[in-house]
């Protein structure tokens, strides 16, 4: 009788496909270095040889950027191929803004829809951790600290989803919702009153997700963002009307 070979992984691939892994579920983020060589070899139970074989495997295909001298890093070429284009592009033509928001739309209500059926104990205390941060900052003035802490917020909500595609899109376009929101706060003029009605919104998404309610994740989602939606029209209606008025009195 004859037996046909096993097609087992070499090494180094099986180390690359172990650091992919890493990648694609979040624990390695864009930015993030990798831990000592040495470290890194006795974590995994590998020798080095193969360790630095399987880094180069990904330096290769631009997962992950080496420096002279100063590690090993996992890239942010994902994150910012696809938002370079789309910021000067929104930057140019502000009606797109409105895409943006459908896009939120779309994607964070099946995030949230999705985190309240798979977030871990550990997704549940991070989410409240970003949520306590962000009601520190809205009981501030500081708008950039608001910005960060609305748009980690959201990031935590749609990697609490479990989805690769769902975590690395949210992430790949942080840089676009980061100016999203900043925008989005500047030109709505958060008073105390519109932060109350904001982290009202973001505690119903955090209450339904950690209730296991994904419908009610969905529909509070949805809420948050025809809110910012609805703002930003009045606030857009009102500056037409002060041009017009400026107009007459020119």
């Amino acid at each position: 009788m004859t037996y046909s070979k096993l097609n087992l992984p070499r090494i180094p691939d099986a180390i690359a496909h172990q650091l992919e892994t890493r990648i694609l579920e979040g624990s390695l983020k864009p930015g993030d270095r990798l831990p000592a060589e040495r470290e890194l070899a006795i974590e995994l139970g590998v020798s080095r040889p193969s360790l630095r074989e399987a880094i180069k495997k990904l330096v290769s295909r631009e997962l992950l950027v080496s420096r002279h001298g100063g590690g090993t890093y996992v890239t942010d070429r994902l994150e910012a191929s696809f938002v370079d284009p789309w910021q000067q592009l929104i930057d140019q033509h502000p009606f797109l803004q409105d895409d943006v928001l459908e896009f939120r739309y779309l994607l964070e209500a099946s995030a949230a829809e999705l985190a309240a059926q798979r977030a871990t104990d550990a997704d549940l205390e991070r989410l409240e951790q970003a949520y306590v941060r962000l009601d520190a900052a809205y009981l501030g003035d500081d708008r950039s600290a608001q910005v960060a802490a609305d748009v980690a917020f959201h990031l935590t909500v749609a990697e609490s989803a479990h989805n690769a595609l769902f975590g690395h899109l949210v992430a790949s376009v942080l840089r676009l919702l980061h100016e999203h929101v900043r925008r989005s706060l500047r030109e709505m003029a958060v008073s105390p009153d519109t932060g109350r009605h904001l982290m009202a919104q973001h505690q119903a998404i955090r209450d339904a997700i950690v209730a296991r309610r994904p419908d009610a994740a969905r529909l509070a989602a949805q809420t948050h963002i025809n809110y910012v939606r609805q703002r930003l029209s009045d606030a857009a209606l009102s500056g037409e009307r002060q041009q017009r008025s400026l107009r007459h009195l020119s």
